[in-house]
Parts: C-alpha cells; structure tokens; sequence
C-alpha cells in the first residue's frame, strides 16, 4: 500500500516495562523514535498503551495497598499521569505533540459518544498530534470496561479509520502451539480467517503484569480484520518492527483484512456488549443469512434480557447459535408483546408503531 497510512500501535504492559517491575524508558524511547521517523514520512500515528497501574506502582514506590479494585484505580489514577507525562517527554524529543484519550466501552456503546471519541481522533490526526489512548481504568467500572488494551486498540483502529493495528508483546507472533512447553512449536506467520482451532491455540496471560493474552489478541484481530484493518502481532522488542510493519515486512504474525469490510456506519456495533437476545426460527435465521432481510417480529419466538429500544442485542437461534448483532428498534417488553406476529399487527398490539422490522438489516452485523 503506497501514500499515508494510518497505524495504531498497542504496547502492552509487558513491553512497556520489559517485564520488569518499572518502565523501560529506554526501550520506550527507541518505540517513539519509530513512531516519529513514520510521523516524518506522512503517516498518521495512533498509541494505545498500558501501563498505568505499572507506573503507579512505581511513581508510589511499591506500596502495600490491599487487593481491591479501589486500590488498582488508585494506582492507575496515579500512574495515568506519570505515563502520559512521559510519552509527551519522549514525543517533545522529535517535537512531537500527543492527545490523550480516555475511553471506556460506554463511548463505544453510545452511537452519539462513538461518533465524537471518532472526530477527536481524527482532529488530533489531522493537525499531526499522536493520540495517545488508554482505557479509563480509575473511573471504568466492570460493566462499562473494554477490559484488555487489546480490544481497546481494536475499537481505536476502528475510529481512526486506521490501515493497519499492531499489537506489541512479549512474544514474537501467535504459535501453533505453546513455544514455552513444546518445543515442535512454530510461527504462524499468515492467517486468512480466525476459526475455533485458531482461537484453541491462543492461551492466557503469563507476564502477569498485564491483563491481555494471546486469547484477547485474536478477539482484538478478529474485530479489527472483520472491519476492513490488517492486524499484526509481533515482539516490540524486535529492531525496526514499527517501520517493518508499516512497509509490509513479514514480522510477526499477520492477520488479513476481510475482503469486504463492514460499511462504517455498522462498525460501532462492536463496541457493545449484547443487552439482551432476541431468540428467532429457522425462517428468520434463513432470511437474515441468505437472503439479507431485515428482522421481522414474525420470526421471532423469545426474547430474554431488559433492554431500552436503540441498544444493541444478539439475535440466536434456539439452539443458542450466535446469528446477528443488531440495534433493536423496540424495548424488550414491547417485543415480548409481538413475539410471532405479523407487522400490520404492531401498532394494533402496542398502541404505537416504530415501523415494521424489529431490527433493520442496516443496523444489523452478521456475525
């Protein structure tokens, strides 16, 4: 690909700090200095990073605090600004400027919140200021965490429209197999499609100072590719890896980018995590995937969850197969109502119509 890209670079914990118990400041510098050379050339730069409970920790000197999630949003409250105080010391090297951004799953939730956290970045990247992104771990709590930097990085690469995500860590791509226990382990340089076999071999965490494995890895891979952005994982302490990546060097593993990419006004429907199931017939599961219908309340036969009108939900079948995400154009007690009915029927049995499909195949992502 020739001209600007856009690259969101993640850098995990474990990067960060070389897996030691502080940050790496030199390693950290040499990462910027590729940043700034990819700057210079007319690309378009966008850092997810970790580490801030790290710094915390480090900037309070180790303190004994109990195993709380107060405690870890205390010391990433802390540590937030320690290490955004940092990437601006290194970025002001290379005269630089960077925004911070703090996201949580609600700005990716909320179409609204999703369209402004998208024209910020794209301001920052417009005026040549590196955005630097994390997730707002000392406000975030468990429902509205993302949860890993890794699907965070994957929601940010969606906003800024990005070309290409890099996930940096301590491994040098995904294995077959685990490289530490067997030693037949190899590579796996390409991958076309993320399938179940795929998704078996990726194991948890083991640096123990991030909250992201190889398993999160291929979620972030999976969301991003899906949308149109090709994906590598490599080892951010390899020489050059920024500028590799950016020039289509094989390093690492590479995850393709679907051919046919979502249409970006689907793309927010990621973020969310599903507020309820509608449960729909044979019918319904074949018109949705073969014939490209919208939802109609006829095919439905359940609905299970409380949810508002306008969230999004996950349409399965009975057999409790994941079909379609979707934003529903009615609340769950109004759907329970028109389970099975036709859709003249709809103002007839509620009093009130918000037109005839449940969910429009334009709000709609198969999955």
């Amino acid at each position: 690909m020739n001209g600007s890209q856009t690259l969101v670079v993640k850098l995990g914990t474990s990067v960060l700090t070389g897996g030691s118990r502080r940050l790496n400041r030199a390693h950290i510098v040499e990462l910027v200095r590729q940043c700034a050379q990819l700057q210079a050339q007319g690309h378009r730069i966008v850092i997810v990073t970790s580490g801030a409970i790290a710094a915390g920790r480090e900037h309070l000197d180790y303190p004994n605090l109990p195993a709380t999630i107060a405690s870890k949003q205390l010391l990433a409250a802390v540590g937030q600004s320690s290490l955004i105080q940092l990437w601006e010391q290194l970025f002001s090297i290379y005269g630089i400027h960077i925004g911070q951004m703090l996201l949580t799953r609600a700005d990716m939730e909320d179409r609204e919140r999703f369209l402004n956290a998208r024209d910020t970045l794209r301001a920052l990247l417009d005026n040549h200021i590196v955005p630097v992104i994390n997730e707002n771990d000392a406000v975030a709590t468990q429902e509205i965490k993302v949860g890993d930097n890794d699907n965070l990085s994957a929601l940010a690469a969606i906003l800024a429209d990005a070309d290409k995500l890099l996930l940096l860590t301590d491994q040098p791509g995904l294995f077959s197999a685990d490289p530490r226990t067997d030693p037949d382990a190899r590579l796996i340089p390409e991958v076309e499609e993320i399938n179940d076999a795929l998704r078996q071999i990726a194991g948890g965490s083991v640096s123990g100072l991030g909250t992201g494995g190889m398993a999160t890895k291929i979620q972030a891979a999976e969301v991003a590719s899906r949308a149109g952005i090709t994906v590598v994982i490599a080892a951010g302490n390899k020489p050059g890896v920024i500028g590799d990546v950016m020039a289509d060097v094989s390093v690492g593993t590479r995850f393709h980018a679907q051919k046919m990419p979502l249409e970006t006004r689907k793309r927010w429907l990621f973020g969310p995590p599903p507020a309820g199931d509608i449960i729909v017939d044979e019918g319904a599961i074949k018109a949705v995937l073969e014939r490209g219908s919208s939802l109609l309340p006829k095919g439905m036969v359940g609905v299970e969850g409380d949810f508002s009108r306008g969230t999004v939900v996950r349409i399965r079948s009975q057999a409790g197969r994941d079909i379609a995400h979707g934003v529903s154009r009615y609340n769950s007690d109004a759907l329970r109502m028109i389970v099975g009915q036709h859709s003249q029927q709809i103002s007839q049995i509620l009093g009130y119509e918000y037109g005839p499909v449940v969910i429009h195949r334009d709000d709609m992502i198969i999955r």
